[in-house]
């Protein structure tokens, strides 16, 4: 886990200075896609832009944000968080690599909520959020 300190002003044109701690959470995008129009390419660019590490994980080679897209499952260490861009229907392939990873959560982003995975999830003390990524990312709740 990282932690990154950013500085802020307090108030417009003001020099008095506020420091914020921001724990940076390495996350494993699953579904990412080099296409501009897919929810997980803007989430992939958000998370690096905001600092996190990004795991990008699709079933097609490409690069998004400067990162290769990991088209097997890699051995990821230390993943705070898998955010999922792929269907209820295709994660039953998914279930084990994504519950060995032991994340401290699952985030099932719209279109992709999944009870039986989160029950899974649930025995396995792994939390899970239906929320959006994105959002979550521009109102500082990530």
């Amino acid at each position: 886990m990282r932690i990154q300190q950013l500085y802020y002003s307090t108030a417009p044109c003001s020099y008095s200075f506020t420091r914020k701690l921001v724990i940076m959470k390495k996350t494993l995008v699953l579904g990412a896609s080099d296409n501009p129009a897919r929810y997980s390419f803007r989430a992939v660019h958000q998370l690096k832009n905001h600092g996190h590490e990004v795991v990008p994980v699709g079933i097609r080679k490409g690069q998004v944000a400067g990162l290769d897209i990991q088209t097997d499952r890699p051995d990821a260490t230390a993943v705070d968080t898998v955010t999922l861009y792929v269907g209820p229907q295709n994660q039953p392939a998914w279930y084990d690599y994504i519950l060995d990873l032991n994340p401290k959560r699952i985030i099932f982003n719209p279109g992709t909520e999944n009870s039986e995975l989160e029950r899974l999830a649930h025995e396995r003390g792994i939390r899970t959020e239906e929320a959006c990524t994105l959002v979550m990312l521009s109102v500082g709740q990530y």
